[in-house]
């Protein structure tokens, strides 16, 4: 009877790998990434003991009894996320700190070895079959506590690997993705990525795999490739391969974003998955303290960014120290789910049609006079990572529209003055713009379309009641607290 079952399990796993889908050169997505890119919309979970020391990293030294959620329940975690519309839940099963939230054979620094002894990848797992959401999971390369990560060589690491993914992806039932972090620490060739993948292919063979900072300027350089720099396919090559999509946590992707890069000469199909906090201090790890969310017009906005131009999204939403989504950040969640009114089974809602990416676009100041850096078209370049800075506190920036397009919206994300906090991590955001204008160039006159005193934000949406047309748009800063700048300043028609 073992014989028969051990040559069952050996042709299942022949004919796994057979369907496995194993990144090829394309142009097209790949079933794997099509299912991705239906996905569209996750939750990201970091819950471990870095929850109860307060850190987002932790150095492995961490004792594994300060782990210890008073009233741990994953099944409100899904339920939450279920309810905000989300189509899978990406959980955090290894930070660096080595800590894993399932009771591994192969360590002992591990939810077994905690006061709290629940298997949480397991109860996620069940909890996503229950309320109909797919499963993933994060698992980190870098292990800043298990022995043989420092061993010489390099293999026995790679072994404790393979051994933790096989437990991860034959115990939990179907796992959708896979995000791998922390690969800086050590050379591409140290990680034998290629073993990896083509393990995690065998076991789940529709898993999709990608490993953060993935696209690289040149080959084998350590300068990685900014997501509002890949507007023209087939330029970087991959740093770390193989993978199915793109990540570089936190940056957020071009409007125009490309999808063909290089490995050894040969062009592949990469999507972007991007990753958010839902806290305004971009906390990964919650904290002891109350923090506030971000305003659901800037979530919203940044919603339908993410998720265009086939890329997806991931949330990160921390449980606290008793085990459970706090009920603010859960409702805020919700409601964001509600105003976009997302619907299972059906495609994700989108945004409307930009007119104003790349227009004629006039300032009048530039700090320091550098157009390269802080010019006025990088407020309408569709790029997240570029700004216009003015000099003048009353600043003023006049975009050119074709007098033909309608449009009913504007979204302007205002670059924030941002400080760090003493974790390194999390940062402070506060803004200058204290009361704007908007005018339109209308009949030889220009009309104020929309007034407020009221503090910018992070992201300002305005909805009009009516459709306007005109040749120019002017954004006219009345009030400030210091010369203002513009991340994204986007005219809209929304039906």
């Amino acid at each position: 009877m073992t014989t028969i079952k051990l040559t069952l399990a050996a042709l299942l796993l022949t004919f796994q790998f057979a369907y496995s889908q194993l990144i090829t050169p394309s142009i097209i997505p790949n079933k794997t990434q099509k299912l991705l890119i239906e996905r569209g919309y996750g939750m990201f979970v970091h819950f471990g003991v870095n929850t109860f020391s307060n850190l987002e990293w932790s150095d492995g030294k961490t004792p594994a009894s300060l782990y210890n959620p008073t009233n741990l329940d994953c099944d409100q975690w899904v339920r939450v996320a279920k309810e905000a519309g989300f189509r899978y839940v990406l959980l955090i099963t290894k930070h660096h700190d080595g800590f894993c939230l399932w009771d591994s054979k192969y360590t002992e620094y591990d939810v077994a070895s905690s006061p709290v002894k629940t298997d949480v990848v397991a109860e996620v797992s069940k909890a996503c079959k229950k309320y109909g959401l797919q499963f993933g999971v994060y698992y980190s390369l870098w292990d800043r506590n298990q022995p043989s990560y420092k061993d010489p060589d390099k293999s026995k690491y790679v072994d404790y690997m393979t051994h933790q993914l096989t437990e991860l992806l034959t115990n939990y039932g179907s796992v959708c993705e896979l995000w791998f972090d922390g690969g800086w620490d050590r050379k591409v060739a140290d990680w034998d990525l290629d073993r990896l993948y083509k393990h995690i292919k065998k076991l789940q063979p529709h898993c999709a795999v990608g490993v953060n900072h993935t696209i690289a300027i040149e080959p084998g350089s350590r300068k990685f490739a900014l997501p509002d720099s890949m507007v023209v396919d087939n330029k970087y090559t991959f740093h770390y391969f193989p993978g199915d999509f793109r990540l570089w946590d936190p940056k957020i992707a071009h409007k125009a974003d490309k999808k063909q890069y290089l490995n050894n000469g040969q062009s592949y199909y990469m999507p972007f998955e991007h990753t958010i906090c839902l806290s305004n201090r971009w906390n990964w790890f919650q904290k002891k303290e109350l923090i506030p969310v971000r305003d659901l017009d800037e979530l919203e906005e940044l919603f339908y960014w993410c998720t265009d131009n086939d890329n997806t999204l991931v949330v990160n939403i921390p449980p606290d120290q008793t085990g459970r989504i706090r009920e603010h950040e859960a409702n805020s969640i919700i409601a964001l789910g509600k105003r976009l009114n997302i619907k299972k089974n059906k495609p994700l809602p989108r945004n409307g049609t930009f007119i104003s990416i790349n227009s004629p676009v006039n300032a009048s100041s530039v700090k320091n006079n550098n157009n390269s850096k802080f010019g006025a078209q990088l407020a309408v370049d569709g790029g997240m990572q570029t700004h216009w800075a003015a000099t003048d506190t009353l600043a003023e920036l006049e975009i050119s529209l074709d007098e033909k397009q309608p449009f009913n919206k504007i979204s302007i994300f205002e670059y924030p003055d941002i400080i760090q906090s003493k974790d390194q991590f999390s940062t402070y955001r506060t803004n200058r713009i204290q009361a704007y204008c908007i005018d339109i160039w209308k009949e030889n006159a220009w009309k104020t379309i929309y007034m407020s005193e009221q503090t910018m934000g992070d992201c300002k949406v305005i909805h009009f009641p009516a459709t306007y047309t005109a040749s120019k748009l002017k954004f006219k800063v009345l009030k400030a607290t210091a010369p203002p700048s513009i991340t994204e300043l986007n005219v809209i028609f929304k039906q």
